[in-house]
């Protein structure tokens, strides 16, 4: 079992990115943090809770000042005070988003189409994530933003808005750029990207880029010791390379799923390469079934095989040194001798359709029936 990541108690305790981190506080405690930020980074790699914990640094308050040695001053928060504990509430935002979802469920049919899932924390502070089903950011939540961001805070000295992924519906997309070109002097939104490149180039151009970079494997490695020491020395070293860098991912790294996915899409890439069995692949994508839990379930497989097929490629390229899936090498090194680099660069474009797809709420068991038989085919 993966251990809950505990919230941080300060700003020395956020693991990495000392100098990004550093710079966002200096701007804060100066009052010259830009006014619309995207964080980028791997999943993982602690966006939301950087996020989070500049907006306590914005509206704490007590507003408490760390000095570096040459007397610039840092923001930081107390985290006890009023605005400090209320948004404190939405530290575990997984479990934020399933109350509001299932409040909505509460909700008459007429009602539940016009009602979008936002966390407000704090009647200053509006968390928007990815709306269910599709998880896009809508038309609906950019317009309570925008809505919010027209009136002056009410108890707190700025508006923050924080929004946990850059996956947006177009109308969503263009109605933020309004707010984006002339924001309130009282406000600072945060936009939370893996891929930068979601975002349209005009919203990139209005915002100030900040990026979170990996850890270094030995360094997750040493805090995967200290903190889950239940892992085995074999386990460590795995799971530090799966989670790309990322403290956070690693700390929550659910060891047992990820291989259960991991086999799933082992077999995917089997069948591509050698004489597919279709009674054993239909089985398996038979169990990708609608619904929450088989979301969760195909997302895990997308994110499995994608680094499989990253794994292939790092092999073909001749970087054996860089693989991931560090137990499966001899099998990888076979598979890349096999499969094409073509095939690989083409199975990888239909991972981004299927993925299309799922936000679209296709049938998932279709899509994944879809794929692996184009995997299968294209592979001959």
């Amino acid at each position: 079992m993966a251990e809950a990541a505990t919230f941080p108690a300060t700003f020395n305790d956020f693991l990495g990115n000392t100098v990004a981190v550093e710079h966002l506080r200096t701007a804060i405690a100066a009052g010259r943090l830009p006014h619309s930020i995207i964080l980028a980074g791997a999943p993982g790699a602690g966006k939301y809770t950087l996020a989070l914990m500049l907006t306590l640094a914005i509206e704490c308050e007590r507003q408490p000042r760390d000095l570096w040695s040459n007397g610039v001053s840092l923001a930081s928060f107390c985290g006890v005070c009023h605005n400090c504990t209320r948004i404190l509430t939405a530290a575990n935002l997984d479990e934020e988003v399933d109350k509001a979802v299932a409040a909505r469920e509460e909700l008459r049919e007429t009602d539940k189409k016009d009602t979008r899932v936002l966390i407000q924390p704090h009647p200053d502070v509006l968390i928007i994530p990815p709306d269910p089903p599709q998880l896009l950011i809508k038309l609906g939540q950019v317009r309570s933003l925008i809505h919010s961001a027209n009136y002056l805070p009410s108890e707190a000295p700025k508006k923050v808005f924080i929004i946990t992924a850059a996956s947006f519906m177009k109308e969503a997309a263009n109605s933020l750029l309004k707010v984006l070109e002339e924001p309130p002097a009282t406000v600072h939104i945060f936009i939370l990207a893996e891929n930068p490149g979601e975002l349209l180039p005009t919203i990139r151009s209005r915002c100030a880029m900040v990026r979170l970079g990996a850890l270094p494997v030995e360094e997750i490695e040493m805090l995967l010791a200290d903190r889950r020491p239940e892992i085995t020395p074999k386990q460590r070293t795995l799971i530090a390379r799966l989670a790309q860098g990322a403290a956070g991912k690693a700390l929550s790294f659910n060891l047992d799923e990820y291989m259960a996915s991991r086999n799933d899409a082992l077999l995917l890439l089997r069948n591509a390469a050698a004489e597919p069995d279709h009674t054993a692949l239909f089985k398996m994508t038979e169990t990708y079934r609608a619904g929450a839990e088989g979301q969760q379930k195909t997302s895990a497989l997308l994110r499995a095989l994608s680094l499989l097929l990253e794994d292939l490629l790092l092999l073909q390229a001749g970087t054996p040194e860089l693989v991931r899936n560090i137990d499966l090498r001899t099998e990888l090194e076979q598979l890349s001798q096999t499969l094409s680099f073509q095939w690989i660069e083409q199975a990888s474009r239909g991972l981004d359709q299927v993925q299309s797809g799922m936000r679209r709420n296709l049938l998932r068991s279709l899509s994944l029936d879809a794929y692996a038989s184009q995997l299968t085919n294209t592979a001959r």
